[in-house]
């Protein structure tokens, strides 16, 4: 069950649309997550009115292309499952919305099953037994 966000940087609805669906296809593909397991909060910044600041970390030169993308997710993924998600992300965002890798920014944050609830006031990973880890 990832919950995602993706902010990007003077973007339209067809860029963080594709953002959306790079994130969610690396998703299914690197960490097997179903495809009906799909939630995300899309944000596009003008600069005005809100915004975004990055700065070259590490040696790698960010522009106004910049894309965070933010994953809320429980434990238990190994380190490389995670850096292949990571590689498919930046492949994908530049596939899909011409977004240069370099401006591809992820985050994973990890949490339990108790950490969880997906409607109707219940934490169904503790009431189900059997919900896998996505």
């Amino acid at each position: 069950m990832p919950f995602v966000r993706i902010d990007a940087y003077r973007t339209d609805s067809d860029r963080l649309d594709a953002l959306g669906r790079a994130v969610h296809d690396a998703l299914v593909e690197t960490l097997a997550v179903p495809p009906e397991d799909h939630f995300q909060v899309l944000t596009g910044h003008d600069g005005t009115h809100s915004g975004l600041r990055w700065g070259d970390y590490l040696g790698i030169r960010r522009d106004e292309g910049i894309v965070f993308v933010a994953i809320t997710m429980r434990a238990g993924r190994t380190p490389g499952r995670k850096q292949a998600l990571y590689r498919r992300i930046a492949e994908l965002a530049h596939a899909y919305a011409g977004t240069e890798p370099r401006n591809v920014f992820v985050t994973v944050t990890e949490n339990t099953s108790a950490d969880w609830s997906l409607g109707e006031g219940v934490a169904q990973y503790l009431s189900s037994p059997g919900a896998s880890v996505s």
